[in-house]
């Protein structure tokens, strides 16, 4: 095995290690994989830079917090029933003939299992769960946007994604966020704000889905301010202070109860 294909593999089994624990000193992965504690902080970075962990003091882990969004298992069982209600109330937005774009959310994509019931339907999505999902559902004519895969998010992302959506317009967008902070949308990857940023240009129509936790979340990346979208579903929990803030600025809310 060369150097490259050593470092490639390692980097998988440390990715493996921190997702299995949950957290792993780095110490102990460099007497792991008996190498220096440097090599392992290239690592990490590089799994970190992709998505897969947070760099901690001493270590990694990928549990989720206020600055990382966690793995994509994490993200499914997270606040489950909550994206459920979420995705029920925007289904309630979608119309048979539709040209609709799907982000590659873990709360949208609880709404791809409402668009059968609203065929004829298009529908644009960078989301591979999403592809897998509706695949196969006679009535929806499904546009996968292509690019590079990033594992760690389950999604097509980057620069060609992003040239992708440029080929597209469509009557409606429904979209997460990371992390909420004053006003504004944040992710924890360029990649990631790229796409969404080309998606929102190509919709007619914006429908940002949150669920309150994403208030106390926090993220590097800007990606939009709330006032972009035409409607925000957001559930009961959500503070109170923040959706009063929304419809003084003219921003329409709904509250989606429990």
């Amino acid at each position: 095995m060369d150097r490259v294909d050593a470092q490639a593999d390692r980097r998988r089994r440390v990715r493996e290690l921190v997702t299995s624990k949950g957290f792993v000193r780095t110490a102990d992965l460099a007497a792991e994989f008996d190498v220096s504690v440097m090599t392992i902080h290239r690592d990490l970075d590089a799994l970190q830079a992709q998505g897969w962990l947070r760099k901690v003091r001493s270590g990694a882990s990928c549990l989720p917090s206020t600055q990382f969004h966690g793995s994509v298992g994490e993200r499914m069982r997270a606040m489950a029933q909550v994206k459920r209600r979420l995705a029920g109330a925007a289904a309630e937005e979608l119309a048979p003939g539709q040209v609709v774009m799907v982000d590659d959310s873990t709360t949208c994509l609880a709404l791809t299992q409402h668009l059968p019931a609203h065929t004829p339907i298009t529908v644009i999505t960078n989301s591979l769960p999403a592809i897998s999902s509706l695949a196969r559902e006679p009535g929806v004519a499904l546009v996968a946007l292509g690019g590079t895969y990033f594992p760690a998010y389950d999604a097509f992302m980057g620069p060609h994604t992003a040239a992708g959506v440029e080929a597209f317009r469509a009557d409606v967008l429904f979209m997460s966020t990371t992390a909420v902070t004053a006003g504004r949308c944040y992710h924890m990857s360029p990649e990631t704000v790229q796409v969404k940023r080309a998606m929102m240009a190509a919709a007619a129509r914006r429908v940002l889905l949150i669920d309150h936790t994403k208030f106390a979340n926090q993220g590097l990346y800007a990606l939009a301010p709330l006032t972009d979208f035409d409607l925000i579903l957001v559930d009961d929990a959500a503070p109170a202070t923040e959706v009063r803030r929304l419809r003084e600025q003219g921003v329409a809310v709904r509250v989606v109860a429990g």
